[in-house]
């Protein structure tokens, strides 16, 4: 074998349709683009979201709401999965790096811990921000939320 015996299985390739070849092709003429108007000639291109004069989509439907540029998007992260954590290997302090190395943040994300589940041990928790609850369970359990 080599470069100029490879060829492509059987079957895998069909051969092209030849556009305006003469009438005897069957697709001479007007080479499948049916009669005049925009669409038949060459060079036509049509406008993403146009439905032919009618009002398109994006128009007909209201304007909805804003996004603000001060909005600060925190990465929620409960206290049972921080006590699963802690099962697995106990620490006296939980920090951000160690969300990002337990895979539960990225690197650059801002954590927000929420109240849900419960807290058995004494630890100190590092985040950006916390829930009500959330900083009542720490303490109650005998730790520490400090907000970074």
């Amino acid at each position: 074998m080599n470069l100029s015996n490879l060829k492509p299985a059987e079957g895998a390739t069909k051969n092209v349709k030849r556009l305006g070849r003469g009438e005897g092709s069957t697709r001479g003429g007007t080479s499948t683009r049916g009669h005049k108007g925009a669409k038949s000639r060459s060079g036509y291109k049509r406008k993403s979201g146009f439905e032919g004069g009618q009002m398109p989509l994006q128009r007909r439907v209201p304007k909805f709401g804003f996004k603000s540029l001060n909005r600060v998007e925190y990465k929620g992260i409960n206290l049972d999965v921080i006590a699963g954590l802690l099962e697995k290997n106990s620490t006296s302090t939980i920090d951000a790096a160690y969300f990002v190395s337990a895979g539960l943040a990225s690197k650059n994300a801002k954590i927000k811990v929420l109240g849900r589940g419960e807290i058995a041990t004494a630890v100190e928790v590092h985040a950006h921000a916390f829930s009500k609850s959330a900083i009542e369970a720490i303490e109650k359990a005998g730790g520490k939320a400090v907000t970074l």
